[in-house]
């Protein structure tokens, strides 16, 4: 204590110096219209720019956490548009309620993901506290992208359409014609959509969408655009190249759909003996 005392006295004139300058400013600022206008001006100004900084910096470290929010809202929402759309598309028919599938929807955030290989994955920041179950599909606003292999309490990891060993159901959206889409391990960006037969004539820059034909994807889901059609090596079905919607190197935020009706249509497969592609 007695060196800061010391310190302070060594000061003494420098601090003298600052008391008798402020004391000055704030007389001529009191005492002076112009001059005090001017000061109220310039402290406002100063004021206002450091909480600006002050809130730019309070809103950088909550982004997260209103993400996580806008992401829980959007599944919402989107859940509801599903159930919109599957109303609609069998309304022409008097069915009942508990035939049509019912899908949730949970938003999540890529924590993790390959792209190099042959059988890429992805790890998402939801797991079985948040309702995530094992084959649960994975999709963005641009499109889909896999499906959950894995989960734990918080995390989940999914098979990535990046993956030389998934099928996705999917479908020619202009003519309803049913084929797979599987990698083939080389370009990113572009999908193989198999099983088209030859006698179909699909065209560059047609719609693939998902065919709700499984019990992964609801039907109606973005996978991209037909990029070219040549014959195949099997003469039965025709060789088409898919430019995938979803760009894997920019994934962000995803959503999570589950099928409800999924154990009973399992439990089924079973009893009949059926293995499920999907």
């Amino acid at each position: 204590m007695l060196r800061i005392f010391e310190f302070l006295y060594k000061l003494r004139a420098f601090l003298l110096f600052v008391l008798l300058e402020i004391i000055a400013i704030w007389m001529v600022v009191r005492n002076n219209s112009p001059q005090g206008a001017a000061f109220f001006n310039s402290s406002m100004a100063i004021s206002g720019s450091l909480l600006k900084t002050q809130s730019d910096i309070t809103g950088f470290f909550s982004l997260s956490e209103e993400n996580d929010e806008l992401s829980a809202q959007n599944a919402r929402l989107l859940k509801e548009l599903i159930g919109q759309n599957s109303m609609d598309s069998v309304s022409y028919a008097p069915l009942d309620s508990s035939f049509k599938a019912s899908f949730e929807i949970i938003g999540g955030k890529i924590v993790g993901q390959t792209l190099r290989l042959a059988q890429n994955h992805i790890t998402i920041n939801r797991g079985a506290d948040d309702g995530v179950t094992e084959g649960m599909g994975i999709f963005t606003q641009n499109g889909a992208v896999g499906r959950i292999k894995e989960v734990s309490k918080n995390f989940s990891v999914g098979i990535s359409l990046l993956n030389t060993g998934l099928l996705v159901s999917s479908k020619i959206k202009s003519s309803d014609v049913f084929g797979s889409i599987n990698w083939d391990g080389k370009d990113t960006q572009v999908a193989k959509m198999l099983y088209v037969p030859r006698h179909v004539t699909p065209s560059p820059g047609d719609t693939v969408i998902t065919s709700g034909y499984n019990a992964v994807f609801p039907e109606g889901i973005l996978i991209g655009t037909i990029k070219s059609v040549n014959p195949s090596e099997n003469q039965n079905y025709l060789d088409i190249s898919v430019q995938l919607s979803a760009d894997f190197s920019k994934l962000n935020y995803v959503y999570l759909v589950r099928n409800t009706s999924i154990e009973e249509r399992d439990s089924l497969y079973q009893q009949a003996e059926i293995s499920d592609e999907y």
